[in-house]
């Protein structure tokens, strides 16, 4: 097996392999077939990028995104690696151009759309150019239960007879078990290796708030955050509109992107925060896919997301350079009624009675007083290490919720569960039940007689938001149990019954409270310690060397590099072995610039000890 660490060192700049990678390229240079599921973030091109550099031929990658074709070869390119990228964003002459130095063998990595695999004369060229392995990237558009179904890329098949002796690798974030069946099946993997990461992401910091002047919220968020790029996901296209609007009559760098914008729009609002010119964008669920932007410092979701994978994917936007990084939600029950309107609009009942369920899962994460973090991975099926009691990057673990007797409240909201059910002989929903405690007069109550139940009024004592809160904590605590369907019902489950006949007392946990003041941040995992002021001289000067060359600043040197230069001071070339992201060419070409800036920086300011 060739030295992959040393191609990783001298081409990437990287120490060592993350979780997983160096298998899955032994597997994929061993000839295997491979799929791998590797969370956002998790580094899924390293695992096709550095085997295409150890293997005589061309790597073709299959991607559905023209904007994450021309960022991967970008920064390829930078590290001195032959790839290039084929897709409608080319004009004649340069398409001809490329396609030429591919019949020469002149490229390593070649990205093209699937629709293009698929064109009339592209089977010749598939033929002549020696491909030696195959990447399917975002493979999960393959499934119809992938959350963004493409079906050109069902047709990707088709290679199999095409290039039966070439190895194929599927790669995708996405993590139920039906897609990664369809996903095998579909593209004809042949006895593929499986390969399945963990999706915990230590660096980031995942918080919950409830929304109460949401706009007011993202400015308190934003402050000492100036220099911090971000993204706003919004529900509604004019949502985005209005948010970044109003960041932008602030002082704020924002731009919006969604769907309805122009292609050009969308195009340069994208542009522009890659070159770190816009800080914030306010976008739907549309932006983000192929962001490949290392140094998104921060997610907001300023409503709530439909469904927890979803969720999970835009937050993993954050942090991508292994820096910590910060998620907020902002939680409103509103929000969650908006979105059982939309859901009541969908017209298939399957669609929306999985709509609901993950609905459900979702008010279940926003509400939850325990680790966020052992949320998520409990979704994906993975455990969470109990070690210490929590993750130590989560509200809830950072500043645990309090608590009160709740046992009154629980009584009360479980007795009415079961009154109802008794005089109805059936079951009724959460509302109804709330309805019942605060003594409200609608038709429902008086014509199935709730209003003669001994449970009638006696929760007079709380809003009927808060009843709701409690009855949603029951449910958790798995004293009720809610049906699935169109109209949910609540039923008492036998932990519930078996609870209300014991009289024991019971806690719950108080709503959640709006943070009285910014916290100072802790360190977390990731966190390199530097010379800030060092850092942002350096941040400008790479700045400068990207607009020269036209290309996001990343492509140069990620936030993590810049840092390990700010805290080090090397002040020559030979002083930067061993820096991350720094490879051979990368040193060569601007190692001796940045060590010049370091070494003008120390005439006038003295270094900083680190511990």
């Amino acid at each position: 097996m060739p030295d992959l660490q040393l191609t990783l060192h001298t081409t990437f700049g990287y120490p060592e392999f993350r979780p997983l990678q160096r298998e899955i390229i032994e597997a994929s240079l061993a000839g295997r077939d491979v799929f791998a599921l590797l969370p956002t973030g998790g580094g899924k091109s390293m695992c096709y990028q550095l085997p295409a550099l150890h293997r005589p031929g061309l790597t073709v990658v299959v991607s559905p995104l023209i904007a994450l074709m021309k960022d991967q070869v970008d920064q390829l390119q930078a590290a001195g690696v032959a790839a290039t990228f084929l897709n409608s964003s080319l004009g004649s002459a340069e398409a001809r151009s490329r396609l030429a130095g591919l019949h020469r063998g002149e490229w390593r990595l070649l990205y093209v759309a699937p629709e293009r695999l698929m064109l009339d004369g592209w089977q010749e060229n598939l033929r002549a150019w020696n491909v030696a392995a195959l990447a399917i990237d975002e493979a999960h558009c393959v499934s119809e239960w992938g959350h963004d179904f493409r079906p050109e890329y069902r047709q990707l098949a088709a290679l199999r007879d095409l290039l039966p002796d070439v190895p194929v690798m599927a790669l995708t974030a996405t993590a139920t078990e039906r897609v990664r069946e369809d996903i095998v099946k579909h593209l004809r993997l042949r006895e593929p290796e499986l390969f399945v990461a963990s999706f915990n992401r230590p660096n980031l910091t995942y918080r919950v708030q409830p929304k109460d002047g949401p706009l007011q919220q993202i400015i308190v968020f934003l402050k000492n955050r100036d220099d911090e790029s971000g993204i706003v996901y919004c529900a509604t296209r004019a949502t985005t509109e209005r948010v970044a609007e109003a960041l932008a009559a602030r002082g704020f760098a924002a731009r919006a992107y969604h769907a309805g914008l122009t292609a050009e729009e969308r195009a340069r609002n994208q542009e522009l925060f890659l070159r770190d010119e816009v800080k914030i964008i306010c976008a739907t669920i549309a932006f983000g896919m192929g962001i490949n932007k290392p140094n998104v410092r921060w997610v907001i979701h300023y409503d709530l997301p439909k469904n927890i994978e979803g969720y999970y994917q835009e937050t993993g936007r954050a942090g991508r350079d292994g820096l910590p990084a910060d998620c907020l939600l902002l939680f409103s029950g509103g929000d969650a009624a908006k979105q059982t309107h939309f859901i009541d609009e969908i017209a298939d009942e399957h669609e929306r009675n999985v709509a609901r369920a993950q609905l459900r899962q979702m008010l279940h994460y926003a509400e939850s007083a325990g680790c966020r973090r052992r949320e998520l991975l409990g979704y994906f099926g993975e455990g969470f290490p109990a070690a210490g009691g929590g993750c130590g990057a989560c509200d809830n673990c950072l500043e645990p919720r309090e608590t009160y007797d709740g046992t009154v409240l629980a009584q009360k909201f479980l007795s009415c569960v079961y009154r109802a059910r008794q005089a109805s002989r059936f079951g009724v929903g959460l509302n109804h039940i709330v309805e019942i405690l605060t003594g409200a007069d609608t038709d429902k109550i008086r014509r199935w007689g709730h209003d003669r139940l001994s449970t009638y009024g006696i929760g007079q004592e709380l809003p009927r938001a808060q009843w709701a809160a409690v009855g949603r904590e029951l449910l958790r605590l798995g004293y009720a149990a809610q049906s699935e369907g169109e109209y949910p019902v609540l039923e008492l489950t036998a932990e519930g019954l078996e609870w209300l006949r014991s009289r024991k007392p019971l806690m719950l946990t108080k709503p959640m409270l709006l943070p009285k003041a910014r916290k100072v941040a802790t360190r977390r995992e990731g966190d390199v310690e530097c010379d800030e002021i060092l850092f942002a001289q350096l941040r400008a000067l790479r700045k400068e060397l990207a607009d020269e060359r036209g290309v996001p600043a990343y492509v140069i040197f990620g936030d993590k590099t810049l840092r390990e230069l700010a805290r080090a001071y090397p002040v020559s070339v030979a002083g930067m072995e061993g820096i991350f992201g720094i490879g051979e060419r990368k040193r060569e070409e601007f190692g001796e610039i940045f060590a010049r800036e370091i070494a003008g920086y120390l005439e006038t300011n003295s270094r900083m000890s680190f511990n």
